[in-house]
């Protein structure tokens, strides 16, 4: 698994990859979400980079050690913990947390992995708090 530096874009963008992917599928729903929301915006990055590091993503788990793609959305806890390290930053976690959310009420229902992300990242960011204020993703 390719990593990024502390804090970066893609780093941020990585994260809200792993959530996208986590119910064994990207919908059309979750990305245009991320287009109404502002994601691209908020992570610092642009919608063509986004997709960028998706795929990069879905690349290196599919050569990680996955023969079949529906094995492939599923990430082991230590290598998401691993992917989750990489944001340190408060607030960026907080905007990430907030998008990761937003994709996975997307469609309605999350999905087990999808829940599997956002306790992850609540536990390791240590927002079990914020997760009951209001401040919910608004459209940009």
């Amino acid at each position: 698994m390719r990593t990024y530096a502390k804090n970066s874009p893609q780093a941020a963008a990585r994260i809200v990859a792993v959530t996208l992917v986590s119910d064994g599928h990207v919908s059309k729903t979750e990305l245009d979400l991320l287009d109404q929301v502002g994601a691209y915006r908020l992570l610092g990055i642009d919608r063509a980079e986004m997709l960028g590091v998706l795929q990069a993503f879905c690349n290196d788990l599919l050569q990680a050690r996955h023969p079949h793609w529906t094995d492939a959305c599923q990430i082991d806890p230590r290598t998401l913990s691993q992917l989750m390290a990489e944001v340190e930053d408060p607030a960026l976690r907080m905007a990430v947390l907030r998008l990761c959310v937003a994709v996975a009420e997307a469609d309605g229902h999350v999905a087990d992995g999808e829940s599997i992300v956002l306790v992850s990242a609540v536990e390791q960011w240590g927002l079990q708090r914020e997760m009951f204020r209001p401040a919910a993703v608004a459209p940009a």
